[in-house]
């Protein structure tokens, strides 16, 4: 059986003072629980170092936002895979919808940065997801299943096996509109035969494919209780201890 990921993705949020606060808090709210998901974070870079202070020798993991393509050189203000990893990182976030759709980064820099990102030892967590006028014309599923063939083709099946992908539907981000529970799981569905036609029926089953939009408390469940929805990449719920404790509490399969 595939493990639930519960991941916070707390952007542009949270000094390292703040940080390490609401990262103390979220253990807090987990000590002396069996759990039955994987919980990842996601600070900030100048707030990484004092969140795996605090997390250090639990189950929690951390990641970073954003990596760069290149290994290392004259590129101001990008940080690297190997940065990240000698950090404590386990996890990085690639082809979050923001940065497609504010930075522009297109596909063929997106393989470069999972490729990477796989070359230092990072668990590549993979966003794909279409935005309102795509779904509105009747393309979501081919929007979502280019994004994933363009980055995820010619990668080997040990590669393959080290990435997660997270669907998060554009309009659904920071909106407060969520896709349906059968919306959502249409999707997961169509991306698990995607990869499947990639890489093979095994390591489709294997795939851990979560779903990120506008996750709260009061949806997880409902969410979460779909058999292809892996777990959840949640954005301003995950600001706040209690709101991110109730999603993971909910993700037990």
């Amino acid at each position: 059986m595939r493990k639930n990921i519960v991941a916070g993705n707390w952007k542009m949020n949270k000094n390292h003072m703040e940080g390490a606060r609401l990262a103390s808090e979220i253990l807090d709210g987990l000590r002396g629980r069996d759990i039955g998901c994987e919980v990842i974070l996601f600070p900030t870079f100048t707030t990484i170092s004092s969140v795996i202070d605090v997390v250090k020798g639990s189950a929690i993991s951390v990641g970073g936002q954003n990596l760069y393509s290149e290994r290392d050189g004259a590129f101001t203000g990008e940080i690297s895979a190997e940065m990240l990893k000698n950090l404590g990182c386990q996890y990085v976030l690639v082809g979050h919808s923001e940065r497609r759709n504010i930075f522009g980064e297109d596909s063929v820099f997106l393989s470069k940065k999972l490729r990477i990102a796989l070359e230092y030892g990072l668990f590549p967590l993979f966003c794909v997801g279409e935005l309102l006028e795509q779904r509105e014309a009747g393309k979501a599923g081919e929007v979502v299943e280019k994004q994933l063939k363009d980055v995820l083709n010619g990668l080997g099946g040990d590669e393959i096996s080290r990435v997660t992908i997270a669907y998060e539907p554009v309009w659904a981000i920071g909106t407060g509109k969520t896709a349906t529970a059968s919306d959502a799981a249409n999707m997961h569905s169509l991306i698990r035969d995607v990869i499947k036609s990639i890489f093979g029926s095994e390591i489709s089953q294997r795939m851990i494919i979560m779903y990120g939009g506008s996750v709260k408390a009061g949806n997880a469940a409902q969410l979460l209780n779909e058999p292809d929805i892996d777990g959840a990449l949640v954005g301003g719920a995950a600001l706040k201890a209690d709101s991110f404790l109730k999603i993971i509490y909910a993700s037990a399969k």
